[in-house]
């Protein structure tokens, strides 16, 4: 395993006691901490740059527009983007994903057509495709997800039975956000294409841990949000292919999007001025360059194999507290850096408020995948979720905890 303990220093956050004790943050797939470099990023910009971006001839202006858009080409090039134009700047993943199933899905979909998912989305990958079937007329379909814990990821079999030419658009997590499933986005999306498909990608919990490529996988759309990626919070991205986003019509309208105005009509500018109406979160998306910047100095490669040991550590750990139940990959098999379980009689808040005493920031109940709980029969889950700053040392605070909880609810 890389070691990239010395990346906890950066992180001003982590130096802190909570209740007494130092703070273990193990809910980096709710959200992660900033680095100084990212925080130092927002801080310069306000202090030095503030102006609105685009439509201004002075010194500040000219300053924060190619911040702005630098930081636009910075993404671009994080994700192996052919052309800058294909970044969109939303306010995070979900706003991404309904900005596609709001515009694409109204100019392409209408009745018989097939939207397919799979039972593992969040709902934010879920319920904007809902309101999409549900508007055009069309049917949502799910792709299956195998075993009793989800252990068996993807039915592929039934991929390939559900993937018919009826089926206009195929939107999949990249990881799973409860179970840790690592689905493989280029032959997905492989898959889809060879009968004609859209294909949009939750890449919310795999952006910033691990190498991502867009043509690579082959995808049309992806969607990801900058705070779980050492970036601030309400900073996003919708990546698109060229060709489909100019083709899209704008979700909002107003200023700065528009070539003319008349009294009677307007007309868009090409992407990705149409899709960003109004003034822009111009700092946090000069931050989140900064965080590009960041993640790549530590290496994606190295912070990959680091969460996936530290996922590995986890389970073994987790496993020999009897009774447990463990969602997703079985030990031994790929996972992502997180691990989501449950206690026998013990609710999932109540595990996380027992563990904040002990320092501890995880994340209790249904994770907004409430239709795969009930599926796999549970009401909510405790998830612990690493990333590069997190160590071995932690999941042993986790584990030593857990069996004071457990000892503690067993009376």
């Amino acid at each position: 395993m890389p070691d990239l303990s010395s990346t906890r220093a950066d992180f001003p956050i982590l130096h802190q006691q909570v209740n007494g004790k130092p703070l273990v943050y193990l809910d980096n797939g709710a959200t992660s901490q900033k680095p100084r470099a990212v925080i130092d990023a927002l801080v310069r910009y306000y202090e030095r740059d503030n102006s609105n971006v685009h439509r201004g001839l002075h010194a500040l202006s000219m300053r924060a527009t190619e911040a702005y858009e630098g930081a636009r080409a910075r993404v671009a090039k994080f994700i192996h983007a052919a052309d800058p134009a294909e970044i969109i700047f939303t306010r995070g993943t979900t706003e991404s994903i309904n900005l596609v199933a709001h515009r694409w899905a109204e100019a392409h979909l209408k009745p018989g057509d097939v939207i397919l998912a799979t039972e593992m989305e969040h709902h934010s990958n879920l319920v904007p495709w809902q309101q999409a079937a549900k508007t055009a007329g069309a049917t949502l379909k799910f792709v299956p997800v195998i075993g009793a814990d989800g252990e068996g990821g993807l039915d592929l079999t039934a991929l390939d039975t559900l993937l018919t030419p009826a089926v206009k658009l195929f939107a999949f997590t990249h990881i799973s956000n409860t179970l840790g499933t690592l689905n493989d986005a280029a032959d997905l999306c492989r898959r889809a294409r060879a009968v004609g498909a859209v294909t949009v990608i939750d890449a919310a919990q795999s952006i910033g841990h691990a190498p991502i490529d867009v043509r690579a996988i082959g995808c049309d759309f992806l969607a990801f949000s900058g705070h779980k990626m050492c970036g601030p919070t309400g900073i996003g991205v919708l990546y698109g292919r060229r060709a489909l986003l100019d083709k899209l019509a704008p979700d909002e309208t107003g200023g700065g999007m528009v070539v003319t105005v008349t009294y009677e009509a307007a007309n868009w500018k090409p992407s990705p001025e149409r899709h960003e109406a109004g003034t822009p979160n111009v700092a946090d998306a000069i931050a989140l360059g900064t965080a590009c910047d960041y993640i790549d100095s530590v290496g994606r490669e190295a912070i990959a194999a680091h969460d996936h040991h530290l996922a590995q550590v986890a389970m073994e750990k987790l496993s020999a507290i009897p009774g447990i139940r463990i969602l997703g990959p079985r030990l031994g098999q790929p996972r992502a850096g997180l691990v989501s379980f449950a206690l026998p009689e013990v609710h999932a808040h109540d595990i996380v408020t027992f563990a904040d005493e002990d320092g501890l920031a995880l994340r209790g109940g249904h994770h907004c995948n409430q239709p795969l709980m009930r599926k796999l029969g549970l009401t909510s889950t405790t998830r612990a979720s690493f990333y590069l700053y997190n160590t071995e040392e932690e999941i042993d605070v986790l584990v030593t905890s857990l069996r004071r909880i457990q000892k503690f609810f067993a009376g």
